[in-house]
């Protein structure tokens, strides 16, 4: 008789499999061209969008070309450079401070470990999984975002609510060629069909593996609500 865990790495197989095909060309969606700009915005893009962070960086980074700009900013001049941002002073004062880090213990280089990389002030793992995945091409594990969060737990493949919890349980299932796509498959799908509060199951290719599917009857939909 199979196991529970036997069962899900199926049902993420097939999950991917499917995926894979619906979105051939998954990437991520913040604009940068160096690893700080990367690590730059994906402090800002903590609950706030990928567009508005867009939005934001296109005249940031032209103000601000390197750590020596961000460390030597003011608080107040940095904050209103990004205040359509949420949380628009916390983040710029982690920004500041994580450039501060960068230059008197890094060499003016974003670090490429994980431990280094979550000591910089707002940088959680999370954080530190994006800017090694896709600054340093180095693939610790996976990063678990509001999408990612919602859909693991709608199909399934987890019933941890929080992603330090989560991460652990998919890394297990999904084998570690398809940790980095996994993330940009599930915001391609949480945003083009599994949506927090009106996911379109009728038009969904997951629909007849997905166990929160709202065709099969009155169900709970595993806590879609963003967070």
């Amino acid at each position: 008789m199979g196991t529970a865990l036997d069962s899900r790495e199926t049902q993420a197989a097939e999950v991917l499999d499917r995926l894979y095909e619906t979105y051939p060309d998954p990437e991520i969606s913040l604009h940068f061209d160096s690893r700080l700009e990367l690590l730059v915005a994906v402090v800002l893009s903590a609950q706030c969008t990928d567009e508005r962070v867009n939005s934001v960086t296109a005249d940031l980074f032209e103000t601000y070309d390197g750590a020596e700009a961000y460390a030597a900013a003011g608080q107040e001049e940095l904050a209103g450079d990004i205040d359509s941002i949420t949380y628009y002073n916390n983040k710029a004062s982690y920004i500041r401070s994580a450039c501060e880090d960068i230059l008197e213990e890094h060499d003016g280089a974003v670090p490429d470990t994980m431990s280094e990389l979550t000591d910089l002030a707002g940088v959680g793992r999370k954080t530190a999984n994006v800017v090694l995945q896709h600054g340093h091409e180095v693939v610790e594990g996976v990063v678990v975002d509001t999408h990612v969060r919602r859909i693991s737990r709608r199909l399934g493949l987890t019933d941890a609510e929080r992603p330090e919890n989560i991460e652990p349980e998919l890394m297990e299932l999904v084998p570690r060629e398809d940790w980095k796509e996994l993330t940009h498959l599930f915001i391609s799908h949480g945003r083009a069909t599994c949506t927090a509060r009106n996911p379109d199951c009728g038009d969904c290719t997951l629909e007849d593996v997905c166990p929160s599917s709202k065709l099969d009857g009155d169900v709970d939909l595993a806590d879609g609500s963003e967070w």
